[in-house]
């Protein structure tokens, strides 16, 4: 995935959800500049666009995602990775959430596409979003099945509903920590990983 030049790249802008999850213990170390809990991460990342524009291309109503299989932190590289976009989406719609998902038009994708060596894709599937915050869900086709749920004290098996503020984050900016019911990724990668760390969020991107 080579990044275009900054001339090719036209005014985009995207606001809207992300779902998401990976194998770390419930709040990831990664939010904070942390290794991940096992050493490598196994992650989804979903972002559904209530609001955007790539150029004259209109993404409003859109999701997309990708999911990795890294064989240690993300920023050592060397990640295996799926990418999935909305089966709705025209060819115009495509070719700019590729420019997008591909890292040539900056965003967090242009960092987490640097870190991948294998990519399978794009995958064009329906995808089912419900943003409802701790208990917020997405599938997409037979590649992702994510449902979150509030975490629970381990003592009590009370809720709780912790948020992360990360002023410098480069997916969200302020994120419900919530742990999966469900999380399984198949396909050319596969992992499942019940009961680990989840988020939801607002995400609001733009460039160049």
């Amino acid at each position: 995935m080579t990044a275009a030049s900054e001339s090719t790249v036209p005014a985009w802008h995207v606001r809207g959800h992300v779902i998401l999850a990976c194998n770390c213990d419930c709040g990831c170390p990664c939010n904070f500049n942390g290794l991940p809990t096992t050493g490598k991460c196994e992650g989804n990342w979903n972002w559904h666009i209530t609001d955007g524009r790539y150029g004259d291309v209109p993404l409003s109503g859109l999701t997309f995602g990708v999911a990795v299989n890294w064989p240690k932190a993300i920023h050592n590289g060397n990640g295996e990775g799926i990418v999935i976009i909305d089966e709705r989406a025209n060819a115009a719609q495509r070719d700019a959430l590729q420019a997008l998902v591909g890292g040539k038009a900056g965003g967090p994708w242009k960092i987490i596409s640097s870190t991948m060596s294998k990519v399978s894709g794009p995958h064009y599937v329906p995808f089912e979003v419900k943003f409802d915050g701790y208990h917020s869900s997405v599938s997409a086709g037979d590649f992702v099945e994510l449902q979150l749920e509030p975490v629970r004290n381990p003592v009590t098996n009370a809720e709780i509903h912790p948020r992360a503020v990360l002023p410098e984050g480069m997916v969200f900016k302020d994120g419900m920590l919530a742990a999966s019911t469900t999380f399984r990724i198949a396909g050319p990668v596969s992992f499942e990983h019940p009961g680990k760390y989840a988020a939801a969020a607002e995400f609001e991107y733009r460039g160049p």
